[in-house]
């Protein structure tokens, strides 16, 4: 089959693989309809998540058709159209049990380098490289969905293929930031990128009740996306002053939550991006912290902060010291899609949540590296490229 695999920092090429086969009888094997890019998917091409190897298949967003079926699965059968979770959960062990699907004990078969940085392996990811599961990638033809009674979801029939794509990362990654963040109704909510995932975290917290949701960028296309599709404020922070707007738009205390959708490569202007980023390039940090830094700065006294965004390693310069002068309560997490993929489709079949506005690109998979180059480089406002590798 064809697929779309890394080959090396930076490049990509459209390869011939072997076709996917059930290994479990847990396991069901997708036609893959869509797939789409992540904002994510950047560090992997940069270099700067370990243990990728030349030839793995890219991609952890999809949607499909299930053309076969393991004999242990009861949920699913050939012919379904289904939404996978890019994070790879059993759905029976303590984690599971308790909702935090993305740390699941056995959805990662190779823990070892992630206990090693981190102190506990996390899940596994579809395509996020051997260190998340060496799982083969969905910008394919076919996929194996391991686990698939609790990791695929049929989509409802009044919701189109593109907006269900949506709901396989972009959509529960912002509701895992909203929801962890614990938006509650009359909150004042900022979010720190206008990407997929920061779009579904502001239009999540929206449907919990926030009162005011502020979203900060600096390309005017996603902005803009922002203002017509999510009904959310915007601020360009290439224009304006974000903590001095964000103070004045909320009388003076600042946000109740925020929420960084950015992560790692976090763009920013003035000395401390600088900074950021010639120690990154140096390697003498893994992460480039500037949102997440002006994040916990504008923050209300006592308000909760999310990390959303994809972090790998350490950072410099955290602002430990406002945290915990502040009062703030930090947390963050991979997302735990299976938690909220059932309702995020619902809100779509409801007319509640709009999301195909982020395939600003669809193309054939035989285009997928000049795909990925139009998402890295905002080439002719490309918010997400979509392929579609049975064209």
């Amino acid at each position: 089959m064809k697929a779309l695999c890394w080959t090396g920092v930076n490049e990509t090429s459209v390869e011939t693989v072997d076709d996917p086969t059930i290994l479990n009888d847990h396991d069901v094997i997708l036609q893959v309809r869509l797939s789409t890019t992540c904002g994510s998917d950047l560090h992997l091409l940069g270099g700067y998540i370990p243990t990728m190897r030349a030839g793995d298949v890219l991609g952890h967003e999809f949607m499909g058709e299930v053309v076969e079926v393991g004999s242990a699965v009861r949920n699913h059968q050939v012919g379904d159209r289904v939404v996978v979770c890019s994070f790879v959960a059993c759905g029976q062990c303590w984690y599971c049990q308790n909702q935090l699907f993305s740390l699941c004990d056995n959805g990662n078969p190779n823990p070892a380098l992630t206990e090693a940085m981190w102190g506990s392996a996390i899940g596994g990811c579809f395509a996020y490289s051997h260190a998340l599961g060496g799982y083969a990638g969905s910008h394919a033809e076919y996929i194996r969905v391991p686990y698939a009674d609790h990791g695929a979801f049929t989509v409802p029939d009044g919701v189109s293929d593109l907006a269900a794509l949506f709901a396989s990362d972009a959509a529960p990654t912002g509701w895992t930031g909203a929801d962890g963040a614990g938006v509650a109704p009359g909150d004042i909510v900022a979010v720190w990128g206008a990407g997929g995932v920061g779009q579904m975290a502001a239009r999540g917290a929206m449907l919990m009740g926030a009162e005011q949701v502020i979203v900060i960028d600096r390309f005017p296309e996603r902005l803009g996306q922002v203002r017509q599709y999510i009904g959310a404020e915007t601020l360009d922070y290439s224009k304006d002053s974000v903590l001095a707007e964000l103070k004045e738009r909320t009388g003076g205390r600042g946000p109740d939550v925020v929420i960084e959708a950015v992560g790692m490569e976090a763009h920013g202007t003035g000395p401390a991006y600088l900074y950021d980023q010639v120690k990154q390039q140096l390697r003498l940090q893994s992460d480039r912290p500037t949102a997440l830094r002006e994040a916990a700065y504008a923050c209300r006294k006592g308000g909760s902060m999310f990390i959303l965004g994809v972090f790998g390693g350490v950072v410099d310069k955290f602002p430990v010291g406002a945290i915990m002068n502040k009062s703030m309560t930090v947390r963050g997490a991979q997302q735990h899609g299976q938690r909220y993929i059932p309702r995020i489709l619902q809100h779509m079949a409801d007319g509640e949540l709009d999301t195909e506005h982020l395939a600003t690109h669809v193309m054939p998979l035989d285009e997928g590296p000049r795909g990925y180059r139009m998402f890295k480089e905002k080439v002719d406002g490309c918010v997400r490229a979509v392929f579609q590798p049975s064209k």
